[in-house]
């Protein structure tokens, strides 16, 4: 295994640990620090809403920054600054954006891990002289045959596997995850036992950058135009206006307000003449699928699939692994076939390819 472990020859490697100041992050640095290793830690900057009344990026909050010096002193441990604030904004907000305004629903998280908080990390961490970079990530890395194997978490109700199909074999070469093999109640406990003082901090499950609801944010930053909702069980009859094409997804219920004939589910978009369309049950034929494309695949081998291969795919995040058939269409393009059709299959997000617990890649649903 590539997970941290007591050893003397872990006393010549340096590792720099991205702390946020939350309980996640501050027991995987404990954890490195008694396995042997050099460490440090560095505190990200990244980009925020500075407008007036916009709430902080959660991920590096004053009081975030605060709690990550303060768990760096007691470890014994110093504690960097990086300011990603640029390159978040061009690659992970901005991107946000566009996909929101093409008719796709993106997942930030998989697209700052990449190109961020672990891409860009590894890139300046191996330019400062660490030989590695670890996360409080929950999931496991093992090295078999010499290729890294990604593999899902102890805790399957915290693994984020889904979020890192997209690494290669080089940078999982530089990568620790000191809380794999950990559930999350024991890492509480670890933090208890070492008086880190974050044991008992709250988790965020929100977008860290969005100030405010996610609609707010698309509504201040996307020029919205307002059109038809089309109701298809009332053969294609307009029953109401929508507000703008990105603040709706595929299966969404909530926020579509036609007000006395619902509920409404959506299930579809027509982005040339800007209509919305909708249905009135949750399980209508209409939301279910048995094939999608993914575009932009990465293999966690390197070695892409050539042919067909039978695996488990991840429609996205939390989402039941559903068996399917992945064949080659073009380039980095392949098709998906699911064994039993699935609901609300949505553009902009990744499917993620597993072999039960192991993460074969990914890619964007087109």
């Amino acid at each position: 295994m590539v997970n941290v472990k007591n050893n003397n020859k872990n006393k010549k490697k340096k590792v720099l640990i991205g702390m946020s100041g939350g309980v996640d992050s501050s027991v995987a640095a404990k954890l490195l620090v008694d396995s042997g290793y050099e460490v440090a830690g560095v505190f990200l900057n990244f980009w925020k809403d500075d407008s007036p009344n916009a709430n902080e990026n959660r991920c590096c909050s004053l009081e975030s920054l605060l709690d990550a010096k303060k768990v760096a002193a007691k470890i014994g441990i110093s504690l960097y600054t990086l300011d990603f604030s640029q390159p978040f904004k061009e690659k992970v907000v901005d991107n946000f954006l566009h996909e929101y305004s093409i008719g796709r629903t993106p997942n930030p998280c998989v697209v700052c891990n990449k190109q961020i908080k672990i891409g860009k990390l590894i890139k300046s961490a191996l330019a400062m002289g660490f030989d590695y970079v670890s996360t409080g990530h929950y999931l496991r890395l093992q090295k078999k045959n010499e290729s890294f194997q990604l593999l899902r978490a102890k805790d399957k109700s915290k693994d984020q596997s889904y979020f890192l199909y997209t690494f290669s074999q080089d940078e999982l070469s530089h990568l620790l995850f000191p809380l794999g093999e950990y559930k999350k109640s024991e890492v509480r406990k670890l933090a208890a036992k070492y008086k880190l003082g974050v044991e008992s901090k709250a988790e965020s499950q929100d977008i860290c950058f969005l100030s405010g609801s996610h609609n707010n944010f698309l509504k201040k930053y996307l020029k919205l135009e307002g059109g038809d909702i089309v109701s298809v069980d009332d053969n294609n009859k307009v029953i109401g206006q929508h507000q703008g094409l990105p603040l709706y997804t595929i299966g969404q219920r909530r926020g579509i307000e036609i007000g006395g004939t619902g509920p409404y589910y959506v299930s579809g978009f027509d982005i040339e003449k800007n209509i919305l369309y909708v249905v009135k049950t949750w399980n209508q034929d209409i939301l279910y699928k048995d094939e999608l494309i993914a575009i932009d695949v990465n293999w966690i081998k390197e070695e892409p699939v050539q042919g067909k291969i039978k695996c488990q795919a991840v429609i996205r995040y939390g989402h039941k692994s559903e068996n399917c058939e992945v064949s080659l269409l073009t380039g980095k393009s392949y098709l998906v076939k699911f064994q039993k059709p699935q609901r609300a299959i949505t553009p902009g997000q990744s499917v993620v390819f597993y072999n039960k617990d192991q993460v074969l890649g990914g890619g964007i649903i087109k």
